[in-house]
């Protein structure tokens, strides 16, 4: 039998796990009976907790919003990922928030059991966050602008383009989209009357005025970004036929680099942008893959071209010396043979011309001091060229 301090947490733990509960299946998780329920629930809204009660058969129990953060209990491996996440957001691209990550982290740490305080330290200790020089956003420009989107409120700010022009939008905000170190904000701008994204860390000084707007048919949030940043701001947009499976390709290829779409379970389809058909040949080249051009047709052509040159790379790498090793050995050595007989002639008597003569009979060729060859020289000329 728990206490009555035990129950009331375990009554409020179970109360978070859904939005609502039936008095049945309370009374049945906390194996007590419907009596003690209604007088544990009592008690928790005297403690400052906002459980609302439904009336009837059908009725139930539901926690609120109150003005106190209720304690969390969590299991093993929601504390664990907590912990992670806390570690990691401590890194991320929201200005200030590694402060307030770290002192949760604090706080968690003091009150985890040990055994999972050394799974979180683990992790902590192998884990090293690369600098970013991204830009970084302002938490409470986030959450206002994610506040506009859920209440469907127009909003307003400064916003600067890439030319560093700046403008005054007025929009309709849709979603909030976080594409690894940016965040992204789909919105229907009311003055173009058309959809567009907003770089967050561009923007200045977000506001929701008040009032509502009914969305117009709005577009799919995370395809609407990865088409804004991977085509539409290039001069060329080219779609690739892959004979390979998306998930293969996505492991060589950041979401912010193109868009790949499963065709079946061997191929996929590749759409980028770029303002050099080149770089796309190149890449493409790179992926390691089997692949069609689709479109452009230019495409194809710088594709030929790259192959082309790779070819005659191949065919300048592997084409056969114009002499093999050994030959250049043997001219290497040829060479000074035949100019010894002049220094052997050259040398004055030193004891008559007999003595003379002798010594250079008994003199074998290849001792005599060798004329280093020419620059000219056949060997000397293709030992430089290889």
């Amino acid at each position: 039998m728990l206490d009555a301090s035990a129950q009331l947490l375990r009554l409020l733990s179970i109360l978070q796990v859904r939005p609502d509960w039936t008095g049945a299946d309370l009374a049945d998780r906390l194996g007590i009976t419907t009596r003690t329920l209604r007088r544990d629930v009592q008690r928790l809204r005297e403690l400052g907790y906002p459980v609302h009660a439904t009336p009837g058969v059908a009725g139930g129990y539901r926690l609120g919003a109150g003005t106190a953060l209720p304690p969390l209990l969590l299991d093993d491996d929601e504390a664990v990922a907590v912990a992670i996440g806390l570690r990691t957001t401590a890194s991320q691209t929201v200005t200030g928030f590694e402060e307030t990550a770290l002192r949760a982290l604090a706080k968690l740490d003091q009150v985890l059991p040990a055994r999972l305080r050394e799974r979180t330290a683990a992790v902590a200790l192998a884990t090293v966050a690369l600098p970013s020089l991204t830009p970084t956003v302002d938490p409470t420009a986030l959450t206002t602008i994610a506040s506009a989107c859920t209440g469907r409120r127009p909003l307003t700010f400064g916003y600067q383009d890439r030319a560093g022009a700046r403008t005054s939008r007025r929009v309709e905000p849709h979603r909030l989209v976080h594409a690894g170190y940016r965040w992204y904000l789909v919105a229907r701008d009311i003055e173009r009357d058309d959809w567009r994204t907003f770089r967050l860390d561009r923007m200045d000084s977000p506001a929701a005025p008040g009032g509502r707007f009914v969305p117009r048919d709005p577009p799919d949030a995370a395809s609407f970004v990865a088409a804004a940043i991977t085509t539409a701001p290039y001069r060329f947009r080219a779609r690739v036929l892959l004979q390979a499976p998306a998930p293969d390709i996505a492991e060589h290829m950041p979401p912010t680099a193109g868009m790949l779409e499963a065709v079946d379970d061997t191929s996929c389809l590749l759409t980028a942008g770029a303002d050099d058909l080149g770089a796309i040949a190149f890449h493409l080249a790179m992926l390691g893959a089997e692949f069609t051009v689709l479109d452009p047709p230019e495409l194809t052509d710088h594709v030929r071209s790259l192959a082309d040159r790779l070819h005659r790379a191949v065919t300048r790498s592997t084409q056969p010396a114009q002499s093999s090793p050994a030959q250049s050995t043997q001219l290497a050595q040829s060479g000074p043979a035949k100019s010894a007989q002049p220094v052997q002639s050259a040398q004055p008597a030193q004891s008559g011309p007999a003595k003379s003569a002798q010594s250079a009979q008994s003199r074998p060729v290849r001792s005599a001091n060798p004329v280093p060859p020419s620059r000219s020289s056949p060997s000397n000329t293709m030992i430089n060229m290889t």
